[in-house]
């Protein structure tokens, strides 16, 4: 059996399944929504760009740097 046919035969099982589903589109619109939820709108509230106020590599080295020692140092 050849790689490539087996790949197709594997891709259209997946293909025709999905199309088949009736509960499971609206499943899979759910878990894309979540998905966009955690990692697009959560992302910019509880994880600011700190990095982003340098220009320079080394800038961002020594913050990073800095905070570590100044975060292990002061428990």
């Amino acid at each position: 059996m050849q790689k490539g046919l087996f790949i197709t035969r594997i891709f259209r099982f997946y293909l025709d399944g999905f199309r088949n589903m009736t509960v499971g589109k609206t499943l899979w619109l759910i878990i894309l929504i979540k998905l966009f939820v955690m990692f697009a709108i959560l992302k910019v509230f509880f994880f600011p760009d700190y990095l982003g106020k340098f220009d320079r590599q080394s800038d961002k080295q020594e913050y990073v740097s800095d905070e570590l020692i100044r975060r292990a140092t002061n428990p």
